[in-house]
């Protein structure tokens, strides 16, 4: 099979999809790699199970997660603890880990910080080969490959397969947030303008008004100005909302 003929079987486009195409992300994944399986969540914050068309739990009805200490999606406090969760806020691309460390594509220090104390307990496994999936308004998905027979070295699993994962990975869960994202909580085709974005980036970072207008070399009142008018474009209904709207839109990534 092609790239492009394994895309399409992961690809999620109506809920009749959803079951059809998780067996198929397992299938692919075991034919890489006989001895692996994938855990995989559309939002690490959310204790939501990933469900099929008919309300079935993909974890256990497709991807063969059946025991009580394997229901990581049902305890919230595995996306705060666990380090491989914790590692997808600071890196998008894939990487695999043990209790020795991360190992990245690109050096990324922030992972350096992560304590990794209790790693298997913690991670649930000894090592994963793991893929974020950084998805439209601050939301992140991840799938977690790891080895049945407690594999703890994956560097040529990583080698072999991460990126091939990642491009499966990202469509399916790509698709199935777009179909089960029913509430919209930010504005339609909001744009903001380069003065409005440039006083929110500096209140994101703690600054007054006043301070903004020194910096900015702009009266107090116009900084006001463009914060309000910016909050009035996101529906925000305080300046912490306007930050954080804005933020999720993009429009406050870190400066270079």
């Amino acid at each position: 099979m092609t790239l492009q003929d394994d895309i399409a079987r992961v690809s999620v486009r109506t809920m009749s999809d959803i079951r059809p195409a998780s067996e198929a992300l397992r299938d692919m994944v075991e034919r890489n790699a006989p001895t692996f399986r994938i855990a995989i969540t559309d939002n690490i914050c959310s204790k939501r199970p990933m469900v099929d068309d008919e309300g079935n739990t993909l974890s256990s009805e497709v991807f063969g997660f059946v025991s009580d200490e394997e229901r990581q999606w049902s305890e919230h406090r595995v996306a705060l603890s666990s380090p491989l969760l914790r590692a997808c806020r600071y890196e998008s691309e894939p990487f695999w880990a043990n209790e020795e460390g991360f190992r990245t594509q690109q050096p990324n220090p922030y992972l350096d910080g992560i304590d990794l104390s209790n790693f298997d307990k913690r991670a649930m496994c000894h090592a994963a080969v793991v893929i974020p999936v950084h998805l439209p308004f601050g939301q992140i998905g991840v799938a977690v490959i790891g080895s049945a027979r407690n594999q703890s070295d994956l560097s040529e699993v990583y080698e072999n397969f991460a990126d091939e994962w990642a491009v499966w990975v990202h469509r399916f869960l790509a698709g199935y947030v777009k179909l089960m994202r029913t509430r919209k909580w930010l504005p339609m085709d909001c744009q903001l303008t380069k003065r409005e974005v440039e006083c929110l980036r500096w209140a994101a970072v703690g600054k007054t008004d006043k301070e903004i207008s020194l910096i900015l070399a702009r009266s107090h009142a116009t900084v006001r100005f463009h914060i309000q008018n910016a909050g009035e474009k996101l529906d925000a209904v305080n300046r912490s909302q306007t930050i954080f709207k804005a933020a999720q839109l993009g429009y406050l990534g870190l400066a270079a």
